[in-house]
């Protein structure tokens, strides 16, 4: 069953060949498996072996292509006919002696397309470096530019179905952090509390299931929560633990990621007053959130609060969220940091994550937001605050 109308999916693939078109393209080589369900609705953990999307300005419908036993999932779907579903055999697959690329070369030159102006997601995490050698040796009479994020800046104003499958996403996120929070305690370990958390997220709500995230549930503990990226272990949770949890549910590849800080008993007076200021530039951030202002702007707002607290944050504080596949649910398009002058516009949904990370602790909490004609509409309805876990040892 389609996720979304015909008609969307024939909206999003006119407007991804304008880009094209004002960028001299003449077609569009798609391998970014987000872009790919974007434009055709393909949905399917294949893109560890190569596959590709090719958007031709001319045809009514882009072409898929990839390995044999996965044609029937582009049939299963995708809105695409047929006779646009190309598939290689799978004495392609990870071979020393023939690529993928190949294929698509000898493809391409047979619908007359090897003198064409050809874009390609350089930058994109399942475009590899063989395959960009393999299809210009392939096509040498060919002009190849970077189209990377051409579609991605297409997909950053989200349409009403969206946004209802973000709102969705974020119920799920919803109970997943109660569930973490429930879970967490003194004795406890931390591999446990992450099953919960995915049980949680598979299992979404009681009118609809969840979807596999992109990013696994992060949840550095103690003093390891000045690194931003860490999972869990085995170990089991001791009292005073600071902990932070970052995850994100996902209804039908649409994320709302949701962070919070929580501590096992009493939090410590730097934990209390990182979080203050962390929350004081939250709350600033998001009255500020309106069209119009530019994610540089709404970075400066931030900064001017947490400046005065004598913290400081290099990274950013926020980046375009959405749909997506493994290993990321950004959308690699805005960012909420400086010389960053996109225009906020009605509909472009973020993930604010001011997150402070220092040499012995670090805090993270919080928002996906959606910009409104007004100002701004946060998706996840959850405390905003530290979360402090009374523990029946505490004195």
């Amino acid at each position: 069953m389609l996720t979304f109308p015909i008609s969307e999916f024939q909206e999003r693939l006119n407007k991804t060949k304008q880009r094209m078109a004002d960028s001299g393209v003449d077609l569009l080589m798609v391998t970014d498996p987000a872009n790919m369900n974007y434009l055709t609705g393909y949905d399917a953990w294949s893109f560890y072996v190569h596959q590709m999307l090719i958007v031709i300005i001319d045809e009514e419908q882009p072409v898929w292509i990839g390995r044999d036993q996965d044609a029937n999932a582009a049939l299963h779907t995708t809105w695409l006919d047929e006779d646009y579903i190309i598939s290689y055999g799978d004495h392609y697959v990870q071979s020393t002696e023939r690529h993928p690329m190949d294929f698509i070369a000898d493809l391409l030159r047979g619908k007359n397309c090897d003198h064409k102006t050809i874009a390609v997601e350089m930058d994109a995490y399942y475009f590899t470096a063989k395959s960009y050698m393999q299809l210009t040796k392939g096509l040498p009479n060919a002009t190849f530019k970077d189209g990377t994020n051409m579609v991605n800046w297409v997909r950053i104003i989200k349409s009403p179905r969206e946004i209802s499958y973000l709102k969705q996403a974020a119920r799920i996120s919803e109970k997943a952090m109660q569930v973490a929070f429930d879970t967490i305690n003194e004795g406890v370990r931390e591999c446990d509390v992450v099953a919960e958390i995915s049980h949680a997220q598979i299992a979404g709500t009681e009118d609809f299931g969840g979807d596999y995230p992109s990013i696994v549930p992060l949840l550095p503990t103690g003093d390891k929560t000045s690194a931003s990226h860490l999972t869990w272990t085995d170990e089991r949770f001791q009292q005073g633990d600071p902990v932070v949890i970052e995850l994100a549910g996902c209804y039908r590849r649409y994320h709302s990621p949701l962070a919070r800080t929580a501590v096992i008993g009493r939090p410590s007076e730097k934990m209390q007053y990182v979080s203050d200021v962390v929350l004081e530039g939250i709350n600033t951030t998001l009255d500020a959130v309106k069209p119009g202002i530019t994610c540089e702007e709404l970075e400066g707002v931030w900064r001017s609060v947490i400046e005065k607290s004598g913290i400081k944050k290099e990274s950013r504080m926020g980046y375009s969220v959405g749909l997506n596949y493994p290993p990321d649910w950004g959308e690699h398009t805005a960012s909420l940091r400086p010389q960053d002058r996109t225009v906020l516009e009605p509909n472009m949904t973020f993930h604010l994550i001011p997150g402070i990370w220092m040499e012995d602790m670090g805090v993270e909490i919080s928002e996906s937001f959606r910009v409104t004609e007004a100002g701004c509409e946060i998706l996840a309805e959850f405390p905003r605050e530290l979360m402090v876990k009374p523990n029946i040892r505490l004195a």
